[in-house]
Parts: C-alpha cells; structure tokens; sequence
C-alpha cells in the first residue's frame, strides 16, 4: 500500500510539473471567483470573441498563483491575454476544475485595435 501511495505521489508531482502545452488566450474574463470545499483555487471564464457580433467562445482556466488571481481580478472587464500551461492527467480535481493553469495576465490596449 505505501508503494502505491508512493507511485500515485510521483506520478502526480510529475503531472503538475511537467507541462503538456502551453499558449495564450485573449479575450474578457467574464467569471472569476475562489471556490472548492476543501482544496480552494480560483476558477475563470474567459470570453474570446474572433470577431464583433458573433457568438463568444469560452476558456475556462484554473488560477494557484494568489498574485495572479488579484491581477485578474483588478483587471476584470478589461481585454486581457492570459498565458497558460496545460496539466492533463491529475488524479483529482483538487488541483482545480481545469487542466488550464494562467502563470500570468497582460493588458491589451483596447484603443489601438
């Protein structure tokens, strides 16, 4: 039993520190907020929208970092990218509701586009 407790520890240390994909998505975040009963993280929905009058698409993000979250947070309502890495795999949603985890949040200038 402590050799399977000792894999499924390994085999999630590795998950969450090796990174599927990675990218960045722009758009407004649109939902924002800290939940779980036990293992809390900030969950996310960002609005992409390709092009004005068309239907947006969402991205739903997974936020650890508590730095990045009150950014987010401050910028809310405002045209942002997000940077992400990908996490497939985690045993348990404990780790958050997504495998898209933001690492970090630019500010686009909305009058130059």
């Amino acid at each position: 039993m402590l050799i399977g407790l000792a894999l499924l520890a390994g085999y999630t240390w590795v998950m969450l520190n090796w990174s599927y994909g990675s990218g960045e998505r722009a758009g407004y975040v649109q939902k924002f907020s800290n939940r779980g009963y036990i293992c809390k993280t900030w969950e996310g929905e960002l609005a992409m929208v390709s092009m004005p009058g068309t239907m947006s698409e969402k991205f739903f993000f997974t936020v650890h970092d508590d730095a990045v979250a009150q950014k987010i947070n401050a910028n809310l309502g405002k045209k942002v990218a997000l940077k992400y890495q990908q996490h497939i795999g985690l045993p348990t949603t404990c780790f958050g509701d997504t495998e898209y985890f933001v690492t970090n949040i630019t500010v686009l200038d909305d009058q130059n586009q």
